[in-house]
Formats: C-alpha cells, structure tokens, sequence
C-alpha cells in the first residue's frame, strides 16, 4: 500500500527529488498511516465524522486509564486498510505527556511501529519494520538505516 509521505514536524505533503509529491510504501506507508488514525479527532474527518479518537470527550481534560487509551489507539490503527492487528505500548507519562508507540502488522505480515513523545517532538513519528526498514531517532522520527 503507497500514501502520501507527510512531513514530520508539520504533518504536511512534501516533495521527492523530482518535485513530486512524495509517496511512501510499506512498511513506512502503513505505520504512517496508523500515525495518521490515531491523530484523527472524532469529527474532524469532514466525509466520516464517525471516524477518529474521542480526545475532546473522554481523554482531554478527564483522566483516563490507561488501558483505555491503548484500547482507543488500537481501535483506530486497526481501522487503516492492510492493517491485522495493533498492539499500544504507553513507555512514560511526564507532565501530562504521553509517550510510547503502537505496533501494527499488515495482513501480509509486514510490522511497523508508530512512535509517539510528547513535544517539542513530533508527536507521531516512525521507528517503521525493526527488521531492518527504518530505525529511530532520538527526536522521535526517523531516519533510514543503511
């Protein structure tokens, strides 16, 4: 599965060498696209406003579980085409700031890990397949491995 490959500080298109607009492929393309759910807002997508995590009703300003906001997390990457499965890991709490990453593996068996920090990071970035497609960075996006 190809998407639009987004910047990671501002979540926006960019542009390949060419001056096209960039497409990601898997493995990064899936755990961009997680990303991408779990960010979602119920409401803010404008042609299924079903869709999303309900920040402002149950998780902003309220304390949930933790449980339930691996639960919510989960729920959303489950909802990206190719996506089988997806497993939430919360790593930290500070301040308010939830840290972690949620893997997610294709139906064709492909994993890909979406990171998540509090800021100045981004708040999803990619640590993509740990088999070898990409690797971390200590900001929290990614960076090809060789």
């Amino acid at each position: 599965m190809d998407t639009l490959l987004l910047t990671r500080d501002q979540w926006d298109l960019c542009l390949d060498a060419s001056g096209n607009i960039a497409v990601a492929s898997n493995p990064y393309a899936l755990a961009q696209d997680a990303a991408s759910a779990i960010k979602l807002f119920v409401g803010e997508l404008w042609y299924d406003t079903t869709q999303g995590v309900p920040y402002f009703e149950t998780i902003l300003g309220r304390p949930p579980s933790l449980a339930f906001m691996k639960a919510r997390f989960v729920a959303a990457a489950l909802t990206v085409p190719e996506v089988a499965s997806a497993t939430c890991y919360i790593t930290g709490i500070v301040d308010r700031k939830l840290s972690g990453q949620v893997q997610v593996t294709s139906t064709s068996g492909v994993v890909a890990v979406t990171s998540f920090s509090p800021p100045p990071t981004t708040p999803m970035g990619f640590l993509g397949d740990p088999s070898g497609g990409f690797v971390g960075d200590p900001s929290g996006g990614f960076v090809a491995s060789p």
